[in-house]
């Protein structure tokens, strides 16, 4: 499930790119306009971490339980991606605020204007997120990709009940299992063999990481602004698995069903279907994002829906409620 790169341009702007990949080809996927100023909590009851957004944000949800994927209106970018290895720990034994692992990227895109800001804020490990299964019957069970204008980078994951952080420019590539130290690892060696001989060609995460580090290095850094994001576009759609194609036992192999791609310095936040193959987009200078809107909510990838500019179509629309654990 996913394929998340960090690209630099020619002028020295960024572009982030990310493919989502889900065995549930119903998996609905909303896109929403938050304002800045919007009371939050972790959506787990009692305990739940609470906050009040600095900064407004575009995302997409899935399933109406969780933020996957979004950007803020200071240009940082967060990417939800699957890991099966995720252990959050013990939710009394670590006597902390809790938050829905279906708010935690939110609350990041809420409260962050760049990577360095978040890390420092989470390298206190303030909080224990709180999984629950998704509406198909699999585990929540994720890590985050952040990036900003400025082309920082860090990987959160939770290992053994602790946060662990990757924080560096040079992090541009994210897939899911193994874990991100391992992957570093695995690619290691196929640097050695260097791509232009061979590269690993399955669909399983660590051979897309492999393909996905290969051709961001190989690709030009363009200086044209629509050069850039085809480029992102492009290398997203090389590293997708085909429709229908997944494995049931393996969560983290599943078919790609959109992919979003986000132009760090023109604000502007694309989504790209399977489905429906017309690529849309959301300039946030074009959406009202001041504390006295109304969150608001537009449905993507429906059947026949128009490609372009879609910032003007969205619908005031009541936020919703994070996947939260079943009561026992």
């Amino acid at each position: 499930m996913c394929t998340r790169i960090l690209y630099r341009t020619g002028t020295g702007t960024c572009v982030t790119g990310r493919g989502m990949d889900w065995n549930d080809l119903d998996m609905q996927t909303d896109c929403w306009v938050f304002p800045r100023g919007m009371r939050r909590d972790g959506g787990v009851g009692a305990g739940s971490i609470t906050w009040t957004s600095k900064y407004g944000s575009v995302i997409l949800s899935i399933y109406d339980l969780a933020t996957s994927d979004g950007v803020n209106e200071a240009g940082m970018v967060g990417n939800l991606l699957y890991l099966t290895e995720s252990d959050y720990g013990d939710q009394g034994a670590r006597s902390k605020p809790t938050i829905s692992v279906g708010a935690w990227l939110q609350y990041l895109l809420d409260n962050f204007g760049t990577v360095a800001e978040a890390v420092e804020a989470m390298s206190a490990d303030p909080m224990t997120v709180v999984s629950a299964d998704a509406p198909n019957g699999r585990a929540a069970s994720v890590h985050v990709a952040l990036s900003d204008a400025g082309g920082d980078s860090a990987i959160f994951e939770y290992l053994d009940a602790k946060l662990v952080i990757h924080h560096s420019r040079d992090h541009t590539v994210l897939t899911n299992s193994p874990v991100f130290e391992q992957q570093l690892a695995i690619n290691t060696y196929w640097d050695l063999i260097g791509g232009h001989n061979m590269l690993p060609g399955t669909i399983t995460s660590a051979d897309r990481f492999v393909r996905a580090s290969y051709a961001l290095k190989a690709s030009p850094q363009f200086s044209d602004r629509r050069q850039a994001v085809a480029a992102v576009f492009s290398q997203m759609r090389s590293i997708g698995v085909p429709l229908g194609m997944s494995d049931p036992d393996k969560p983290n192999i599943a078919s790609t069903l959109w992919r979003s791609v986000v132009d760090h310095d023109a604000r502007r936040y694309y989504f790209d279907s399977v489905i429906n193959p017309s690529v849309i987009w959301v300039d946030l200078d074009k959406v009202d994002l001041t504390p006295a809107a109304q969150p608001m909510k537009l449905t993507v990838g429906v059947p026949d829906d128009q490609g372009g500019d879609v910032s003007q179509k969205f619908e005031p629309a009541a936020p919703f409620h994070f996947l939260a654990p079943s009561p026992r």
